[in-house]
């Protein structure tokens, strides 16, 4: 079965040969490859977005509405925010198009990325690099009595998935207390399930607090200053979802006053986040530039899990990461 599949996924300089797998995995078919473009796409490549079977990449949600050929659109990350449309939804379910996403690819870093976050803080490790990047004093004694020790401490993880599962299995040898949260029951062995109407029960006596949730409006400023109060004064924050999540105020606030002791976050609103934005110089607080799902072979990988979903859709099997 020949397709016609349009793509944009971007290409850096340095990844001609991942240009190239994509373009020769695909010879049996009709692609249109497009350079990707923020501002979206018009023109000639508007046209062949209408007519493809298949899309893999960034396009405009009101053109996979329009479009009457699409069969199947494939998002190359993890988020899906754009999409998560009523109007798209029922138009997809309606016409029998597909919608995945590329969660797979990023549950493995994404986790040991939050690990990281969660050993360098318990470590004092921020607190030293910091140290050597700007006086140089020798702070053992500062540092060293706030070292915590995992074993027995207690971890809530907000947006527990595919990604929080997979920590929970990282955390697991330091013999944690793993709380999982998500907006409907379910059950994880060696983990305690509670769902988000419940969980504010749980962070009283949570020493870490982990945000994976996704973006969207019933998520926005989620962590605000009244749920920082509710945690366990000395608790440390993790945020690795979507920025939109944290409440940047309250989370300052929380940090000035001491009730966190730190926050670690990959993600922040807006992103970049501009030099002279106060989340730079609140104390405690760390950032990373939204690197999480980063990792050397990402763009093949990325390729990778389409080109498998594409074989199951050849064999009209069920997707891999099938939102809708």
């Amino acid at each position: 079965m020949k397709l016609k599949i349009w793509s944009n996924l971007p290409f850096r300089e340095d990844q001609a040969n991942e240009r190239e797998m994509l373009v020769s995995s695909l010879s049996d078919h009709a692609l249109s490859l497009y350079p990707y473009d923020e501002k979206g796409v018009s023109g000639e490549g508007r046209e062949r977005l209408l007519e493809a079977d298949v899309v893999y990449g960034w396009a405009d949600p009101d053109v996979l509405i329009e479009s009457k050929n699409l069969k199947w659109a494939a998002i190359p990350f993890a988020g899906i925010e754009a999409y998560d449309r009523d109007d798209l939804r029922e138009n997809f379910v309606s016409s029998g198009k597909v919608l995945t996403n590329s969660s797979q690819v990023f549950i493995e870093p994404c986790a040991e990325h939050a690990a990281a976050m969660i050993l360098s803080l318990a470590r004092g490790l921020p607190y030293s690099l910091l140290d050597q990047m700007t006086d140089r004093s020798w702070q053992i004694n500062t540092i060293r009595v706030r070292n915590v020790l995992l074993t027995g401490q207690k971890i809530v993880i907000y947006g527990y998935g595919a990604i929080g599962k997979r920590l929970a299995e990282l955390l697991a040898p330091y013999n944690m207390d793993i709380v999982g949260v998500r907006r409907s029951r379910a059950e994880e062995k060696g983990v305690r399930m509670t769902t988000l109407d419940a969980a504010n029960a749980e962070l009283a006596d949570a020493e870490h607090v982990v945000n994976i949730m996704p973006g969207g409006d019933t998520s926005n400023d989620y962590f605000d200053a009244t749920r920082f109060s509710l945690m366990q004064k000395g608790a440390f924050y993790y945020s690795i979802g979507r920025g939109t999540t944290t409440n940047k105020k309250g989370l300052i606030d929380a940090l000035n006053s001491g009730h966190i002791s730190a926050a670690y976050l990959d993600v922040t609103d807006p992103e970049p986040l501009p030099p002279d934005d106060p989340l730079w110089s609140v104390p405690n607080c760390f950032i990373t530039p939204h690197i999480a799902g980063g990792f050397i072979g990402e763009r093949t990988a990325q390729i990778e899990h389409f080109l498998s979903n594409l074989k199951r859709f050849e064999n009209k099997e069920r997707l891999e990461d099938q939102v809708i």
